[in-house]
């Protein structure tokens, strides 16, 4: 019978290493994460179950370490023409075994995509941060601190915005930066970062692209807080909270890339974001789609296997072909990601915009696909036992972050429409 492995993946935009990754997530999946996942709920707070399998993911198996150059103990992923490929496969592994942990695992490199990507390699600051995430076998965890409580995730409305509703300061005094503001839902904070990518303005209200900034700051620097967890719907794997930086002082050069560099190489973060939120969705599918057929192989209806009748039959072929599209989406922009010689930077706004596209694509039909499927399934699709409305819990909450829909289809509608003022 067919499996997850018969989902086309494009083998033409399959990296050397892709199936080496691919092999070593399932197995960690299999063994250390789908066992035990459906205790994760309860553990939102303390993740004494959860750190196990993040350590040996991340700090064991080395992939925390895949961006950084190879001569700093890294992998060299940020300069290889499957950097993206590669990450979609990695994501969407973690994400069959649980969204939350693909989530906290993705936006790790987040922030690191900033200083570790080609072209725009902060060798500098690679060597500065690099030990802190090769030279250990436990989980380290990184953060990229762009929402505030004023306008929440309206600073990545690039375009229109362009930073001029950022709260959060920067001021140079001599040699550092003095950073002052207020973040909340962080991926990765709740205590767990030790690394944050902070969304700044070295100028309040400016509209200016030079005075949007980005600048590092190690989570254990005088007057950085980290509040507490938040209790979600899903994704406990998964921690946010609010975050303070009260006059945190950092050296100056760790500003990630300069004066309009930033706001530029931001949006390719944007980019990377979109990809990993297709991963995501198309990981908890397949998984989905393994529940599914199961539950259809050994309950009957009228003396038949349910998938059967064609009531059945048709809920089950839209979630085999929304699954299909994804995926092949997915590799898609991944592909565009790896070949900016021809398709155009990760960092332009039709990249942008056609990354935003796919992720409110991939959302909607998840979030559809599971509504329908747990009808199919009865009681069955709300018991716990069976981890399906766990991943329908999840791919609502992958729907709403990074602006929510409203903020894709405005994005999506001002480059092919030219729209002016969304």
């Amino acid at each position: 019978m067919p499996s997850i492995d018969d989902f086309t993946r494009p083998k033409e935009y399959i990296s050397p290493i892709d199936d080496y990754f691919g092999k070593i997530v399932r197995q960690w999946a299999d063994k250390e994460v789908i066992p035990y996942r459906q205790r994760y709920d309860e553990d939102w707070q303390e993740h004494r179950l959860i750190e196990p399998a993040f350590d040996k993911l991340m700090g064991e198996l080395g992939l925390q370490r895949v961006l950084f150059p190879e001569d700093l103990g890294g992998w060299g992923l940020g300069h290889s023409h499957y950097t993206a490929s590669a990450s979609f496969r990695l994501m969407e592994e973690v994400a069959r075994a649980d969204s939350g942990i693909a989530v906290a695992f993705g936006v790790t490199f987040w922030p690191l995509i900033m200083i570790c990507n080609e072209p725009h390699l902060n060798r500098r600051l690679c060597e500065e941060f690099a030990p802190l995430f090769c030279n250990t076998n436990k989980a380290v965890f990184a953060a990229n601190a762009m929402t505030e409580p004023q306008g929440g995730a309206d600073i990545e409305n690039m375009e229109i915005i362009k930073g001029s509703t950022i709260e959060t300061t920067a001021v140079l005094d001599g040699d550092d930066w003095i950073i002052n503001g207020h973040k909340l839902w962080p991926t990765n904070s709740g205590g767990v970062c030790s690394l944050f990518g902070v969304v700044c303005t070295t100028r309040p209200g400016s509209k200016d692209l030079n005075d949007f900034a980005f600048i590092f700051v190690p989570a254990d620097r005088p007057g950085v807080t980290q509040g507490n967890s938040y209790q979600k719907a899903g994704m406990a794997a998964d921690k946010n909270s609010d975050v303070w930086f009260d006059h945190v002082r950092v050296p100056k050069y760790y500003r990630a890339c300069g004066p309009g560099d930033d706001y530029k190489y931001f949006k390719e973060v944007i980019s990377f974001g979109n990809l990993g939120s297709i991963a995501f969705v198309c990981g908890a599918m397949m998984n989905v789609f393994e529940i599914l057929q199961n539950f259809c192989n050994s309950n009957l209806y009228r003396g038949l296997p349910v998938k059967e009748h064609d009531a059945v039959a048709a809920v089950l072929a839209d979630l085999v072909k929304d699954i299909e599209i994804i995926r092949i989406i997915g590799y898609q922009y991944a592909r565009m990601l790896d070949r900016p010689e021809l398709y155009g930077p990760r960092w332009s706004d039709e990249i942008v915009a056609k990354g935003r596209a796919y992720k409110y694509f991939a959302c909607d039909r998840a979030v559809e696909d599971l509504g329908r499927v747990m009808n199919l399934m009865e009681s069955g699709g709300s018991d716990r036992a069976r981890d399906l409305e766990k991943h329908w819990r999840d791919i609502k909450i992958v729907q709403l972050w990074m602006g929510g829909k409203q903020l894709c289809q405005m994005e999506t509608a001002r480059w092919f429409f030219d729209c002016k003022t969304l």
